[in-house]
């Protein structure tokens, strides 16, 4: 059996694409190796739009991934899928299918439903703007309206965790922790439960803090990078962390999805996207 050296994916949405891309990359993170060309094709909105495409797909032997709201596109796009032997995944169809067996109700069809200007999305643009306020200690006011306090000492990944929670919806302040710098009293005055402190191995943040030495241009061998300096700092961050009683997350070996679900559901937050 001959198998293909590249792997063609074609993704296909009446709206900007985003649910067949992420699906396709997470299913393609478990095949580092794998050549692959991801074909987008975005707005599909009629046969003559569609049909070039799949198309395209059969000549290259090609994997379909489809988001089309439209049951006669989403029908067309199966049954020529199926008549040649070109695998198709249905990403819409059979749920909303099966919502409307349940429910007794008829889906809208709507294309682009979700990314609808709704008040959803106006609170996660709220949420962006309060994180960037907020962000690397700027106003410790901020931890009083916010739903989240982050606290770490550098390189534990405190802003693009802010960023990536700010982006679902959360209200983030973060505090970098210095020993030389005193601690915010707000701290010992806010709800413990929204305070998470972030750690990590004393190895990995020298490593961190040499290569941004070395992209600065500057010796890596400096007292911020070293290991002395690193396990005063984590001491620091942890004895904090015990007066405060507060949730603490290794970052270390997690990557920002995987800490911000943590955070999410250990401090029982309500599931935004």
């Amino acid at each position: 059996m001959t198998i293909d050296t590249t792997l063609h994916i074609y993704l296909i949405s009446d709206s900007i694409g985003e649910t067949t891309t992420k699906f396709a990359k997470a299913a393609l993170a478990q095949f580092p190796t794998a050549n692959t060309v991801l074909h987008k094709f975005v707005f599909i909105s009629n046969k003559d739009a569609l049909i070039p495409v799949l198309e395209d797909a059969k000549s290259n032997n090609g994997m379909v991934l489809l988001t089309l709201a439209n049951a006669e596109l989403s029908n067309l796009s199966e049954e020529f899928c199926r008549e040649h032997q070109i695998f198709l995944y249905n990403l819409i169809q059979p749920v909303t299918e099966e919502i409307a067996r349940r429910t007794g109700l008829e889906p809208t069809h709507k294309i682009g439903a979700q990314h609808d200007l709704s008040e959803e999305y106006f609170n996660r643009v709220k949420a962006m703007e309060f994180c960037m306020m907020y962000d690397d200690g700027k106003d410790p006011k901020g931890f009083i309206e916010a739903d989240i306090v982050l606290l770490g000492i550098s390189r534990t990944s405190k802003t693009p965790l802010s960023m990536y929670l700010g982006n679902l919806g959360y209200k983030v302040a973060n505090l970098p922790l210095i020993p030389e710098n005193q601690v915010p009293n707000i701290l010992f005055e806010i709800d413990a439960n929204k305070i998470v402190g972030l750690t990590t191995f004393d190895k990995v943040a020298n490593l961190h803090r040499e290569n941004r030495m070395r992209e600065y241009g500057m010796p890596s061998g400096t007292k911020y990078a070293s290991m002395e300096r690193v396990n005063h700092e984590l001491k620091f961050a942890h004895d904090l962390y015990e007066k405060l009683n507060c949730l603490v997350i290794n970052t270390a070996e997690r990557s920002i999805e995987e800490t911000a679900s943590i955070i999410i559901q250990e401090l029982n937050l309500p599931i935004r996207a």
